[in-house]
Parts: structure tokens; sequence; C-alpha cells
């Protein structure tokens, strides 16, 4: 039988197949009745069809494939859409960033910045790299920023001991997290390649705090770096929950330790959203840091500074969820399935918190592209 006979054949087929299920085939069943705990989720006017944004956000909390959702906030043109808590959890519980942080150490450098303390292409201010000889001292602040330092920082190892980030937080790094990240040799050329690090955004938070202080002493350093933060950032956003974490040294744990509720996280991902400004319009961090950070860096298209960007390989994604959402959406991402998506073009922000291993987030996070198309470009 030739090619196109064979084509011919299967859909003749097909249409005949078709024609059969359209004849007295019983209609699609109807989907289970939403539970009141589903629909009290989602606020009157989220901005979205409410009933299909309430089943979707149910199933983040009844699909056991997806992990364990323990907290949902989802924020429509600046007002509360959807909240939801599982069993234990409600909207006065604080929850760890793991790194989500990063993107908060971001802001603080950036404030430094403003203020002219600090300044992206210059050498990053580490004194131990500006020894003569020493190749470190090519490295930038802009490429810490991005995560391409070229320093020898390896975020996952095997085993577990192994990796530079448990060894900084928990081994033989725990007592001056900075100080151990900054002796680490280069493994490439500065500039060059992108390596995810927890402990590159530590020495970010030891050079932020060295901007605001020149003291060494542990409790004056977490003392600024606290209070600059609350003054500049969280207290114009309300973001009254915050607990940040320091270590012996008195650096900030910027990479992974920060605390805080659902709808703090919300508030700051709106920040973000509205270019760093607060809810009332105060400018708190320049527009074009927010534009900054958001931009793709040379080694990497779906990383800016210290924030994951919608593209191949960005937020998160395998390829059962490429292609979803814009491309202007961007996120916080922490460590087993902490989300603070924000999607400009759709005026959301979208905050999930919980626990899912690797197959579990990849599910979840499709779930997650779900809620999000519910919502028109604008």
């Amino acid at each position: 039988m030739t090619d196109r006979a064979s084509m011919l054949r299967f859909a003749s087929s097909a249409m005949f197949a078709a024609s059969l299920a359209g004849c007295g085939s019983a209609p699609p069943a109807a989907p289970p009745s939403l539970s009141e705990e589903a629909l009290q989720a989602v606020m009157p006017d989220a901005g979205a069809p409410r009933d299909q944004l309430a089943r979707e956000i149910d199933e983040l909390f009844t699909q056991d494939e997806l992990g364990e959702t323990r907290a949902i906030v989802l924020m429509s043109d600046g007002e509360l859409a959807a909240e939801r808590y599982s069993e234990g959890y409600d909207q006065d519980t604080r929850f760890v960033s793991w790194s989500m942080a990063k993107t908060v150490t971001a802001v603080l450098v950036g404030m430094l910045v403003a203020d002219g303390k600090l300044t992206v292409g210059d050498p990053a201010p580490v004194p131990m790299w500006q020894r003569p000889g020493d190749p470190r001292a090519e490295i930038t602040l802009r490429h810490l920023l991005q995560m391409r330092s070229g320093l020898r920082h390896t975020e996952a190892g095997d085993p577990p001991y192994d990796s530079s980030e448990v060894r900084m937080l928990f081994l033989d790094g725990r007592d001056d997290m900075a100080r151990w990240a900054k002796e680490q040799p280069l493994e490439a050329e500065p500039g060059e390649q992108f390596e995810y690090s927890s402990n590159t955004t530590v020495i970010l938070a030891d050079i932020a705090a060295r901007a605001l202080t020149n003291s060494s002493d542990p409790e004056t350093r977490r003392t600024v770096v606290d209070e600059f933060l609350k003054e500049r950032l969280f207290e114009p956003l309300g973001m009254d929950s915050m607990v940040l974490e320091y270590d012996a040294s008195g650096t900030l744990i910027g990479g992974s330790l920060m605390h805080a509720t659902a709808r703090d996280w919300a508030k700051f991902g709106e920040f973000l959203r509205r270019s760093g400004r607060s809810p009332e319009g105060e400018q708190l961090v320049p527009s074009r840091w927010i534009d900054a950070m958001i931009t793709p860096s040379p080694a990497s298209g779906f990383y800016g500074y210290q924030t994951w960007l919608n593209r191949e390989s960005g937020i998160d994604r395998d390829k059962d969820v490429a292609d979803r959402g814009p491309e202007t959406m961007f996120a916080a991402i922490g460590h087993m399935g902490q989300y603070v998506l924000i999607s400009p073009d759709q005026r959301i922000t979208l905050v999930r918190l919980g626990h899912s291993n690797r197959t579990e987030r990849f599910k979840m996070l499709a779930e997650l592209f779900d809620i999000a198309d519910l919502y028109p470009m604008r």
C-alpha cells in the first residue's frame, strides 16, 4: 500500500471513529462540586472566573502528586484575589524563604547603589581579593548579582555535605559564612559562566553590611542591616512579620533564611511588580534597578540580579511547563517549592508556599501557570 493510500485509510478510519463517538455517547462528566472552603478562598471580585479559580487553587491543596501546599495568596491589580491555607497554617504563620531571600538581598544592594555606597560595574569591594596577583580582583559586583563570579561554589553536592552551600551553612563555614565563601578559588574566568550559588548571595550580604558600617562587631552589623531594611523596605511595604537570620559574625544569611507571612511575601512581590514603589507610590528603590533585576545576564537568559526569569530553563521549569506564561513574568524561588511569581503584564502576584520534591514541583508549577492563565494580558 502506498503512503498516500495509507494516509487516506487512516483519515477515513479516524472520521468513522469520530462519528461513532458523537452518536449516543454520554456527555462528559460534570466536575465535582466545590467545597465551601474552596469557594471562600476566592474573593467575589477576583479578576478571573471565580469557580474556575477556586477549582485550580483547590487542586493545589487536594492533589497528592503536587506535594504539600501550605499557603496561597493571589493579588490581582493590587487587591487580594484569593487566599487559602492548609491545616496548621494561617495568615499569621511565618514561612521560611529559602532562596526567595536572594531577591530581597538584591533589593538591599540596589538601595545601597542608589545611595552611592556601591557601584555595580566596579570590582567587588572584598579586601582579600584586592591583593596583588589575585585573579578574583576581576570579579565585579554585577558578576556577583548575576551569579557569574567564577568562584568554585557548588550548590548541590553528592553526597550533600560536599556542596558549598551545606559546608557554608552547617559545617566549616557556619560561624563566618561570608569569609568562607570569599576564600574559595576561581574555577572559571569572572563573568564567563552562570553558577547558581547561595554562597555568592552571602558575599553580597556581607558587602552590604560593610557599606553600612565599618564595625566588625557582630551585634552592630546585625542591628545596622536590620534597621536599614526595616526603615527603607519592610515598614513602607507593611511587611511587619519579616524576621532575618544572621550568622555568628553578624552577616545576614541573605541567600536562604528570612521568615515572613504569605501576605508579606505577596507584598514584596507587589513591590517588584510596581517597579520598586510602595502602595502609596513612594519609590523605595529606583525603577531602573528593578529593570536590571529582571534583565537577562550575558551568561544566562533565565536569570537577572538574584531573580528568575520566565525564559527556557528559568522559573524552575522543565519541558512539561516550558513556554507557559508571558515572557515578562519573573519570580523569587525557594527550595522545595516556595514561589513568588510576578506577572506585570497580567497585574498579578501569586505566592505559593509549601513542600514539594522535584517531581511534585514541576507538576505543581504547571498548576500555578494554570492559575495565571486565567488572567488576561493588560
